[in-house]
């Protein structure tokens, strides 16, 4: 009897799972059918109605978008942004996460109390600062001025998480490490990357996603020539209001993107959220 209740359990479990996936993706489904439908079509009805004219569908819309210049270069700076935004503050939330962490240095403990001040400080008190600051050095309007802007309030969070999870690692390997002969950079990158992978996959994935969904950093600091595609399909909806032959396949590559990049980390992602619980 308590095999058939645990059974009767997890299947409830997994059909209240299926049911929530399910809704989930009913989104993401409907904007890819809405975006292989031409503007008539969609004026008619609602993207449901292609299971029963299947006709509708076709991928004209998308090579429409591929010849609209405006849209493939804002695809192209948000590449631009997204990716170098995201490399740069894993690779120096790591390094600084691993000083902080096992390394003695002078004001290690005040300079780390700093960053985790700095968690708190809203992005909206930096716009107008840094503005005039880019402005000054040549920075405003550009990609470089973007990326360096999400690196700056991306690194005090990156830093608090991978040193906190660095701190975690027995101090025992490092001592074993050490008298092994191997270098600080050698047991940094052979022992505490290896060891770290989940949590800095983790990090990965949420400043990319932030990056790269972000719309008020971008416009305030890109000119026209550097916007990423949130600005330029926001400015489509101004500009045009209904033209949804443009809008729903320029949002459904916005929106594939972030969640292809999810699933691709989805294994370390869970294995860093399931660490981090029970450490």
């Amino acid at each position: 009897m308590h095999a058939v209740r645990r059974g009767l359990g997890n299947g409830l479990v997994q059909a209240a799972l299926t049911v929530v996936a399910l809704l989930w993706l009913t989104p993401l489904a409907g904007l890819f059918l809405s975006s292989l439908r031409s503007a008539q079509d969609t004026a008619k009805g609602g993207w449901w109605t292609v299971f029963s004219s299947p006709g509708q569908l076709s991928f004209d819309n998308y090579s429409a978008l591929l010849q609209n210049s405006g849209m493939t270069r804002a695809f192209w700076n948000t590449v631009l942004i997204s990716v170098p935004a995201t490399t740069l503050v894993v690779v120096v939330a790591a390094l600084a996460g691993y000083a902080f962490a096992w390394l003695d240095f002078p004001l290690r403990e005040p300079l780390f109390l700093l960053v985790v001040a700095l968690l708190v400080v809203p992005v909206q008190i930096g716009l107008l600062p840094v503005a005039k600051l880019f402005g000054a050095l040549g920075l405003f309007g550009t990609i470089p001025g973007v990326v360096l802007f999400h690196v700056a309030y991306g690194l005090p969070f990156a830093v608090f998480l991978l040193r906190n999870y660095f701190a975690e690692i027995p101090r025992e390997m490092l001592e074993a490490a050490r008298m092994d002969g191997g270098s600080e950079w050698r047991i940094f990158t052979r022992l505490v990357l290896p060891v770290g992978r989940p949590a800095i996959a983790s990090l990965a994935i949420f400043q990319f996603l932030w990056v790269w969904n972000d719309m008020l950093v971008a416009l305030l600091f890109a000119d026209s020539s550097s916007q990423p595609l949130t600005v330029q399909l926001q400015s489509q909806i101004r500009q045009f209001g209904s033209n949804i032959d443009v809008l729903a396949p320029g949002a459904f590559l916005s929106l594939i993107v972030p969640v292809a990049v999810f699933f691709a980390f989805q294994r370390h992602f869970v294995q860093g959220v399931m660490a981090g619980s029970v450490k």
